[in-house]
């Protein structure tokens, strides 16, 4: 079934290439997402037999992030046609096919067993998305896009060089030279721990960067900044999470060499810097696009600090990842809303957006109380978790810094936002003559929906997910 993950989105993007109407093409971006919900939903019920090739399957975590995966990006497809409509200006050939390869790659990854196809997996969404962040085809979204795909390659190039150290490291002690996930757990104790520690080290900084860990992060607020509202989405709530994927497989591994100590420290090393650096930089923030990008930094930081907690802050961790991708969502086809309505993503220029465009600026509003963990939103629930796992294995100083960091942030963030939604509106704004449409509110309002619905009650399948996923990380 993995196999017609990756397969399907990709045969779609040919379609979509070769679609020649400017009109249909953007709605073959929801029937995409509508099919592979549907083999999601085959391969949950166990109806997708055995597995194509062995390097290509989905174990717990990959059937968490694909199915989080597809209902993401189907929000995301369902606001497409409504956005590029309003940017009948701009063809859309390139980046309704590149969207689809995007998503495509992203099945990839949570789908490969083989440490070296990660890697190209990947790389290749860093190359696929580079279009969808220049589609606004002006200097700064160049700058933006050679920024993201330089920085990008730097820390691939470091991934790589980390994935040979691991596969060293079992070279070095005569184990078996595979670099498949199943057997570099089992011959995990036989590996050489001064390579495998170099090896990790290298893959966090290399696939870190892709996640956008501080101060590996400086790509993020000129891509967030510049993209469309849904590939912000996409970026924030999808390759970020990927990315952090390929770091679970190597903390798989020491965990399984008994060096899961050695990794988790790391871990929560760069979960409170990414967090500190974060806070720093998103007080007095005037692009309102730049903060979300910010707010995505201090997100990956907490993320990783939760898997360096351990025990319940990895469970709380795989929680967080789906809470924050939904919120994420909601965040930036909102803002995406706002910015349409205003033509500037500067708080200068961006007042009374509640009066502007009502729908939008209460969905961001809502946004942002859910993204800075309130109750009774789901990233309350999944940084609680984390935060009571500090607590609970005697990390006192610990759980204090993560609830000094959540604070800036929320001050931090605040301002901004507060900024955007109140007061009144200028006249430059006013004469646009802005109108919100359901095509493109709609999928926000089913992401406040469902980050709603994960802080009161999580689902039993979810559920489900979550404790084995969080299971095939405690292996020491």
């Amino acid at each position: 079934m993995a196999f017609w993950l990756v397969l399907t989105p990709l045969a779609f993007a040919a379609l979509a290439f070769a679609t020649p109407s400017e009109r249909v093409r953007p709605w073959l971006l929801p029937v995409a997402a509508l099919a592979q919900l549907g083999l999601i939903a085959l391969e949950l019920s166990g109806v997708g037999g055995a597995p194509f090739p062995t390097w290509l399957r989905l174990d717990a975590i990959g059937r968490l992030l694909a199915s989080y995966l597809a209902v993401l990006f189907t929000l995301c497809a369902a606001y497409a046609p409504g956005y590029l409509a309003q940017r009948a200006e701009r063809p859309n050939r390139i980046f309704c096919a590149v969207m689809l390869v995007f998503f495509a790659m992203m099945n990839a990854i949570v789908s490969v067993q083989h440490l070296g196809l990660l890697w190209v997996a990947v790389e290749a969404t860093t190359l696929s998305s580079g279009p969808l962040i220049y589609f606004n085809r002006n200097p700064r979204s160049i700058e933006a896009t050679w920024k993201y795909l330089l920085i990008g390659s730097v820390g691939i190039a470091l991934a790589l060089l980390g994935t040979f150290f691991v596969a060293y490291a079992a070279l070095a002690r005569g184990a078996a030279t595979s670099m498949l996930l199943a057997d570099l757990l089992n011959d995990a104790p036989r590996l050489s721990r001064p390579w495998l520690h170099f090896g990790f080290v290298l893959a966090l900084v290399g696939y870190g960067t892709k996640m956008g860990l501080a101060p590996m992060h400086t790509w993020k607020p000129d891509a967030y900044g510049e993209a469309p509202g849904l590939v912000g989405a996409l970026l924030a709530g999808g390759l970020t999470n990927c990315a952090f994927l390929a770091i679970l497989r190597f903390v798989q591994i020491c965990g399984a060499a008994g060096e899961g100590a050695f990794a988790r420290h790391l871990l929560v090393v760069m979960g409170l810097v990414s967090m500190a650096v974060a806070g720093i930089f998103m007080a007095g923030q005037r692009d309102y696009k730049r903060m979300l990008a910010y707010s995505s930094v201090e997100h990956m930081g907490i993320l990783v600090f939760g898997i360096g907690i351990g025990g319940l802050g990895t469970f709380g961790a795989l929680l967080h990842l789906v809470n924050n991708g939904l919120g994420k969502g909601l965040l930036f086809l909102s803002a995406g809303n706002i910015h349409r309505a205003f033509g500037s993503k500067r708080t200068e220029d961006v007042t009374g957006a509640l009066r502007l465009a009502p729908a939008s600026a209460a969905l961001f509003l809502a946004g942002f109380f859910a993204i800075t963990g309130s109750p009774p939103f789901g990233p309350f629930m999944s940084e609680f978790t984390i935060l009571n796992a500090a607590v609970t294995g005697g990390r006192f100083a610990t759980a204090a810094l993560f609830l000094l960091m959540l604070a800036i942030v929320f001050i931090g963030m605040g301002a901004t936002v507060l900024r955007v939604v109140q007061g009144e509106p200028s006249d430059i704004a006013k004469a646009r003559g802005y109108k919100e449409r359901f095509l493109t509110v709609g999928p926000a309002v089913v992401f406040l929906v469902l980050v709603v619905l994960m802080g009161v009650y999580i689902p039993s399948p979810v559920s489900g997910l979550l404790h084995k996923a969080a299971a095939s990380l405690e292996l020491q």
